[in-house]
């Protein structure tokens, strides 16, 4: 059994060496970390700018993103775009001025952004903080004295530019394994049924069992290799060590998931066209409301029940380093994997029953 298994793997491999499979992989890899060190890392994704009118001089010090305006009508003017926040120290009472975006709660955030970034300067301390300017919606805003806005506390020790490696190899990483993964298997699948190779396993002395577990094998080792990868060249080679153990925990549970749904879906479709189909499906009506819920951070309420969205959460929290410590999370992922080889064993069986 130990020398069939060993020799379907090295079938596997070279099939994958032949599909490409390793090269395909290398390129992303290098798209993926080019697009990060040389591109996403340089944007500047400053995502409320601050602006402050202070004609009395009365900051000791501002803080590095504000920016510093002359007259009220150049706040008032760069303040009209619903995204820019104006702090107003003409008066006694500081004012932030600012256009609503229809959003109470994106106000809100806008205005306590607008006001941490001036924890660290000196005003007038008893001085509130008020809503002075436009609110198309009609929203008011609440003031310091009601604790709205609380010192901004440094939580962690990453500056802005490591969160946000975090964050988008967080996000590159789950789109990798869940769309491409997904495709990887199939696609090695669809070759072998074409060159008529499951018709004659299925007349070999040859495990069934075994024909899907060196396939799993190569597949689950070429993601968790391209997961490692990717973490230390995009996180650092010191933080990526630490969030690895985490990381390919997390990696290893999606490359199953998708590699066993993967292989299903190739073994019942008659050919590549319909499964084709399946793939665009699965890519931008089921895969791509996570990523763009993880990289707008706007959540709808039912995606709270999407399965690929436990697995997008789980996949960030191992980035930054927050242990995912929920059995039930594990237990729905366990069985998940173990209903799906299943599935995937019986969906061979049956292929193999029809070739032979």
């Amino acid at each position: 059994m130990k020398l069939t298994f060993f020799t379907l793997l090295k079938k596997d491999f070279r099939l994958m060496l032949a599909a490409r499979f390793f090269l395909l992989a290398a390129g992303s890899l290098a798209l993926y970390s080019c697009y990060i060190n040389f591109v996403y890392v340089k944007l500047d994704d400053e995502m409320f700018p601050v602006c402050c009118f202070d004609p009395d001089g009365r900051l000791e010090g501002t803080a590095d993103p504000v920016i510093n305006v002359n007259t009220i009508e150049e706040l008032t003017a760069a303040c009209g775009d619903g995204l820019s926040v104006g702090i107003d120290l003409s008066g006694e009472t500081p004012r932030i001025q600012m256009v609503s975006c229809g959003i109470e709660t994106l106000d809100n955030l806008r205005a306590a952004c607008a006001a941490s970034y001036l924890t660290s300067c000196e005003i007038n301390s008893k001085a509130s903080w008020a809503s002075s300017a436009e609110l198309r919606s009609g929203a008011s805003l609440p003031t310091a004295d009601s604790g709205s806005f609380p010192p901004a506390a440094r939580i962690g020790t990453d500056d802005r530019e490591m969160k946000g490696r975090r964050e988008i190899t967080a996000e590159f990483l789950f789109f990798e394994l869940a769309a491409v993964g997904f495709l990887g298997l199939a696609a090695m699948l669809f070759k072998e049924k074409d060159m008529g190779a499951i018709r004659i396993h299925a007349v070999l002395p040859v495990s069934g069992t075994a024909f899907l577990l060196s396939k799993l094998a190569l597949i689950l080792l070429a993601d968790l290799a391209f997961s490692a990868l990717l973490t230390l060249i995009n996180v650092g080679f010191v933080e990526g060590l630490a969030v690895l153990p985490s990381v390919l925990l997390q990696a290893g549970i999606l490359s199953l998931l998708m590699a066993l749904v993967g292989f299903f879906c190739a073994v019942v479709l008659p050919d590549f066209k319909q499964f084709s189909l399946l793939y665009l499906v699965l890519a931008v009506f089921i895969t791509t409301p996570v990523f763009l819920a993880g990289q707008l951070g706007i959540e709808a309420g039912w995606i709270k029940f999407h399965p690929m969205y436990h697995l997008f959460l789980a996949m960030k929290r191992a980035y930054f380093e927050i242990p995912n410590t929920s059995l039930l999370y594990y237990a729905a992922c366990g069985a998940s994997i173990f209903l799906l080889f299943l599935l995937a064993g019986w969906g061979l069986r049956r292929e193999m029953a029809r070739e032979g």
